[in-house]
């Protein structure tokens, strides 16, 4: 079905004198691109379209120089706190409308946002514009009826990340895949030249990586049903360190309107639960009707071998916990991988034998003190590196990315790119990625 116009009705009361009086005004917008296929929330999320394996895709944005100040000036008021547990929520920053343009169509009124903690922060420090942005095709449906429940080829939110700190724009990307090749739920990613214009020509924002939303389209794709608990942890609480359970901390993204948190506080209890010291197999058995730890321990097997700093186990955050109504128990959902695939930084990621992990990690540290989990862990990391991390098989992978995306890169511009040394500093990340992945698979086979 065709759309041809929005109308947007805006009703005014005005009081004059005592005198109650209305003024109707009609704001009507020219929506020739519209079809069901391309912007109605009636069809499937198209992957093919949105998430290629074999193609940079392009998209041009344009905001208005206002809106464009206006997120200026609210970054400005962000707060300096660092990530992790001094997080507190209270920075939201605002959402503007933009023109959203692909492949020669339009999407009308679509919101966008900057999104980041720590490395916004660092963006916005060095003077940098290629921020990490969130898209919402419908943000704007109230104010204009006429987008109600838009849609870009079946998603209602996606994510531009901005591969920060990552020479190689691979991390992101390939973490995610090997992830999901492993079994784990986790985003689909693609690649994407974003060009905007926010007042004085469109310009080259440099390569992203479009991340898809986890509440938005992962729950309803990976998992059978779709209505449970999602939440999204972050700050102290979401360590699940003794003591710390706040569900201040554990932010939901479905079911918002519930102030019910006793899933994550069962879940709580029975990781904390005295028999875990008395009678471990009564332990297991209780935390695993709350939780899929034959799950969790695939995603820490993975992550630790892959090496991931900023992750649970380092930082209290960049992880989801869907409260599967099928399985009848939590899975853990991985999110936001582009510090994996590196030795570490900030004091380097977990150790692969999992020594030296503190109990404010104890979905971590309890697994390696039981011998039954601490078993399966290093089946998983095995297996991973046999059948998913496979040196040459990896390295395979990188090569082909890199013949994929270096035109992309090459063409980023001083004050819009990450890039310290040019396109050295690219090649210099694909041999560094290499060697990691060489590394790591020999230290496997000693564990």
């Amino acid at each position: 079905m065709q759309r041809n116009y929005i109308i947007v009705i805006i009703l005014l009361s005005l009081r004059f004198y005592g005198c109650e009086k209305s003024l109707e005004e009609q704001i009507v917008i020219d929506t020739p691109d519209w079809t069901d296929a391309t912007h109605g929330n009636s069809v499937d999320p198209d992957y093919d379209k949105v998430f290629p394996e074999d193609a940079v895709q392009r998209l041009d944005i344009v905001i208005s120089s206002e809106d464009w100040a206006a997120i200026q000036e609210d970054l400005a008021g962000m707060p300096h706190s660092a990530p992790g547990n001094n997080l507190d929520g209270t920075f939201e920053p605002i959402w503007v409308p933009c023109d959203f343009f692909y492949g020669n169509k339009q999407w009308y009124k679509t919101g966008i946002r900057v999104k980041g903690n720590s490395s916004l922060r660092s963006t916005i420090s060095a003077g940098i514009k290629k921020y990490s942005f969130k898209l919402d095709f419908d943000q704007y449906e109230d104010t204009y009826p006429g987008i109600l429940n838009q849609r870009f080829y079946g998603f209602k939110q996606l994510n531009l990340n901005n591969n920060f700190e990552d020479q190689s724009f691979m991390r992101e990307k390939v973490a995610g895949d090997l992830f999901r090749e492993f079994g784990i739920p986790c985003a689909k990613s693609a690649y994407y030249e974003v060009y905007i214009n926010y007042g004085n020509g469109s310009q080259y924002f440099g390569l992203y990586t479009l991340v898809e939303e986890v509440d938005d389209t992962v729950i309803p794709t990976q998992f059978a049903i779709n209505d449970g608990n999602l939440y999204k942890p972050e700050g102290t609480a979401a360590s699940f360190g003794s003591g710390t359970y706040n569900t201040a901390d554990f932010y939901k993204k479905t079911n918002e309107e519930s102030s019910d948190w006793s899933d994550i506080k069962a879940l709580y209890d029975a990781l904390h639960s005295g028999t875990r010291i008395s009678d471990p197999a009564a332990w297991r058995v209780l935390l695993e009707s709350e939780i899929d730890m034959d799950l969790f321990i695939k995603w820490l097997a993975a992550n630790t071998v892959m090496q991931n700093w900023d992750s649970y186990g380092r930082m209290p955050h960049n992880y989801y916990l869907y409260n599967d109504p099928d399985l009848k128990r939590f899975i853990w959902i991985p999110w936001d991988n582009n510090e994996a695939l590196q030795t570490g930084k900030q004091g380097g990621a977990i150790n692969l034998d999992l020594s030296g992990v503190s109990d404010q990690w104890p979905m971590i540290s309890y697994v390696a003190s039981d011998l039954l989990y601490y078993s399966l862990y290093k089946q998983y990391a095995r297996s991973f590196t046999s059948a998913v991390f496979e040196s040459s098989k990896v390295q395979v992978t990188y090569d082909y990315y890199y013949d994929l995306i270096r035109e992309s890169v090459e063409k980023e511009e001083a004050g819009y790119t990450f890039l310290r040394n040019g396109i050295s500093g690219f090649d210099a990340a694909l041999l560094q990625l290499k060697q990691h992945v060489s590394q790591r698979c020999s230290l496997v086979l000693s564990l």
